[in-house]
């Protein structure tokens, strides 16, 4: 017989895991209590709950940090337990000391299975020591940044930097010489202090084209633990997690099965008792190498539960209320395929620098059976710089992984944000590229195939023809509606003609068009007719039809002379004129952008942590001129060009906005 729920819980975190959390303790009947800070006042997570409990300044350190807070916000509300999320103190065994001599249930792991496995150095040694195969590499303290390229040397370049208490790809570095060890354990230590508390870290060997999976683990408070799969998640920047899927096309039942059960057997070591997931690097012959056990619930926990239909929330809770588990290893079945994109506030357009500010606009596909939007925002929402700038986390179901991608491709299309920046284009491409679909990929995927960065998605020639030909019907039922409108104010009646000349890229395309029921035929050049139809209509922001019979879907929106439309990861301003105003625009004069060469701008809202140059001194192409933290994280802003310091403008404390002046150069 089933143990008594909780009838309180308190979400000890914000965004979006504090909803997820939410919905499952609606379904199970439990009330919520969340908290709250002064950044977050009026946020979804504080709306959704039942309760909301003030904690303090936006500062994460100065509020959802703060275990004393919690506590009281526990007794204050009668909560009888406390669900961490994940990130902020879900890893942090004090916590959960804290709350188990208060007398408040925590909904995860026992404090001796987050010592033994959530420190990064402890679990690496006691797997070790259980005979876990694990990669190579110097796991004690480290006493300073000579030690750290001592140490780093013996191993063997390249090697790793982690912070031991760490997780999310923060206080991770990636070294492959003696200099980039001393920058890289500066930076890892800063990170680690500000984002855990906690500024050890270790060294490891880099393992060259790895792929990331991890398996899921469950485990009670009676001695029972299974495993519920994998997921991959090799596709990452700067070791961030940007697409998982469950399952991985690369393992083989063989494989899974001794991952799974080693998972399984480490878990048991420590006797842990809620979801947790355990990591490994695998090489390109199938061998895996333990990397860590999060003692927690991962982000990306909901590809998992697509195919399993587990919620793993639910189990968390029903644990942590002494339940045995009721699913056991043999009635574990893998269900089709899960795809997760994390939708960041970042531009990658500059670097995938951290973007702040106002959603203006925020919609997506609508969520079913085959389509999963976790978010913690809504239209109006702010984006701040004192948080992890994720929107969303996407997710899509198929009945296999080309299925799966293609759902996910379509919701992005369906996707659109405005007021900040945001990684949508750069996510689509991911999906849309020959080797992701193929199953070809490692962790090195993002920074091989954009190793100059991301610089926009050029969309292949069908592709961009159908865009040409859709933005030629736009301009054309604008117009209409336009002289329609004003042909009441005594303007001459307008008929569109056959020829028109769409500019893309300063390229001209001549277009021969004729209508259609339902749309219009184009022929791009001496090329095949294009069937477009679609039963948009002026200020609709989607474009919803056919071409050629294929469904399309694009976001639109007027431009002068024009259209944009943004598909299939690209933002296309097509210009759409007659032969005549085609060869007029010609001979306009084009406006060139100003030369701010001579600068140093800050490039996303931050603060400064240092700067490493003075007035007067000389660099070069690639030095180091400042580091500026934004959302946890710390940029390295370099020169890019030798010169000499003119002047000064900022200093380490200042907090500045996006693209205001640091240096200027002679």
């Amino acid at each position: 017989m089933a143990n008594k729920l909780f009838d309180k819980i308190l979400i000890a975190n914000r965004g979006e895991i504090a909803c997820r959390v939410i919905k499952t303790c609606r379904k199970l009947g439990i009330k919520t209590v969340a908290v709250y800070s002064d950044a977050d006042d009026g946020a979804l997570h504080m709306r959704m709950a039942d309760e909301a409990i003030h904690i303090g300044p936006p500062a994460a350190a100065e509020s959802y940090l703060v275990i004393e807070k919690i506590i009281a916000a526990c007794k204050q509300t009668g909560a009888q337990a406390v669900h961490p999320g994940y990130g902020f103190l879900s890893e942090n065994r004090k916590f959960a000391a804290a709350l188990k001599e208060a007398g408040i249930a925590f909904i995860g792991p026992n404090p001796d299975a987050i010592f033994a496995m959530g420190d990064k150095i402890e679990s690496k040694k006691l797997a070790k020591q259980a005979g876990v195969s694990t990669v190579p590499g110097y796991l004690g303290a480290i006493g300073g940044t000579d030690e750290a390229v001592k140490i780093a040397t013996e191993i063997g370049f390249p090697v790793m930097i982690k912070a031991s208490a760490g997780g999310g790809g923060k206080g991770m570095r990636i070294a492959r010489s003696a200099d980039e060890v001393a920058q890289g354990f500066s930076s890892a230590t800063n990170e680690a202090k500000n984002s855990f508390g906690d500024d050890r870290v270790f060294i490891e060997k880099y393992i060259e084209q790895p792929r990331h999976i991890e398996i899921q683990v469950l485990g009670d408070k009676h001695g029972n633990v299974i495993y519920l799969g994998e997921r991959e998640c090799s596709i990452q920047r700067r070791h961030q997690k940007v697409v998982e899927e469950a399952p991985s096309s690369f393992l083989d039942e063989k494989t899974r099965k001794a991952m799974g059960e080693q998972a399984v057997a480490l878990a048991k070591t420590v006797n842990y008792d809620s979801a947790g997931t355990v990591e490994f690097i695998v090489g390109p012959d199938r061998s895996f190498y333990f990397l860590e056990m999060n003692t927690r619930l991962q982000v990306e926990h909901p590809v998992t539960e697509l195919i399993t239909g587990i919620d793993l929330v639910e189990q968390m809770i029903r644990v942590a209320a002494n339940e045995t588990l009721s699913i056991k290893q043999e009635d574990m079945k893998l269900d089709g395929w899960a795809v997760e994109v994390r939708i960041y506030a970042e531009d990658p357009l500059r670097g995938f620098l951290p973007s702040t500010g106002r959603l203006a606009r925020w919609r997506t596909a609508e969520e079913s059976n085959v389509i999963r939007n976790d978010t913690g925002v809504v239209e109006g929402s702010e984006i701040s710089m004192f948080y992890d700038p994720m929107i969303s986390k996407l997710c899509s179901y198929g009945k296999d992984r080309a299925e799966a991608i293609a759902t996910l491709s379509a919701a992005l299309d369906e996707t659109w944000i405005a007021g900040i920046g945001h990684n949508v284009n750069f996510l689509s491409a991911v999906l849309d590229h020959p080797r992701f679909r193929s199953g070809n990929i490692s962790t090195n995927f993002i920074a091989e195939e954009w190793p100059n960065g991301y610089g926009g998605t050029v969309l292949p020639e069908d592709r961009q023809n159908s865009a040409l030909a859709i933005a030629t019907l736009i301009h054309i039922r604008n117009e209409l509606r336009a002289r329609h409108l004003g042909g009441k104010l005594g303007l001459p009646d307008w008929v569109p003609g056959e020829a028109w000349i769409a500019t893309l890229n300063k390229q001209d395309h001549a277009l021969t068009v004729t209508d259609a029921d339902g749309g219009l035929d184009a022929k791009i050049g001496k090329g095949k007719a294009l069937k477009v139809r679609s039963a948009w209509k002026p200020g609709e922001p989607f474009f919803r039809g056919t071409v050629n019979g294929a469904p399309v879907v694009a976001r639109v929106s007027a431009r002068p002379d024009g259209v944009r439309i943004v598909h299939g990861g690209a933002e296309l301003d097509v210009a759409v004129r007659t032969p005549r105003a085609a060869e007029l625009a010609r001979l306009m004069p084009e406006k060139l952008p100003p030369d701010m060469s001579k600068y140093l701008l800050c490039p996303m809202p931050g603060l400064v942590v240092s700067i490493a140059v003075a007035e007067g001194e000389p660099v070069k192409a690639g030095q180091a001129l400042a580091v500026v933290e934004a959302m946890k994280m710390e940029n390295v802003l370099r020169a890019e060009r030798d010169g000499t310091v003119k002047k000064v403008n900022a200093k380490k404390g200042d907090s500045l906005a996006v693209d205001q002046v640091i240096l200027e150069f002679a």
